[in-house]
């Protein structure tokens, strides 16, 4: 049975950080990509940061600069270092773990707040 489950969502003050942590288990973690996405209320479910199994890391252009994606595939986890935060950032934030062709995991999200 595979398990993606987030942590570290919470309130934050704009220009805060908050780091997110996404643990696995169920899959061969290290063949994996993940990514973190966000929904925000009304809006689409939307890519923020992407690692691939071999650490290759991308980034929407809304968190450059911002965000960091990292994994560490001992802990069969991936994490999201969230810095600058802005109100525009409050979302509930989702892992996604990804293997090609058709395997894809979601877990259950993680909301994180951001206030003016």
């Amino acid at each position: 049975q595979v398990q993606l489950v987030e942590s570290g969502g919470g309130l934050v003050q704009a220009g805060g950080s908050l780091r997110l942590s996404c643990a696995a288990s169920g899959i061969i973690f290290s063949n994996y990509a993940m990514g973190w996405y966000r929904q925000a209320p009304g809006k689409q479910r939307e890519l923020v940061a992407r690692i691939t199994n071999g650490g290759k890391t991308n980034y929407a252009d809304s968190v450059m600069g911002r965000f960091t994606i990292s994994r560490d595939n001992a802990k069969f986890t991936v994490y999201l270092e969230m810095n600058s935060l802005k109100p525009e950032d409050t979302a509930v934030y989702y892992c996604k773990a990804s293997y090609y062709p058709n395997f894809n995991y979601w877990g259950q999200g993680t909301q994180v707040s951001v206030s003016s």
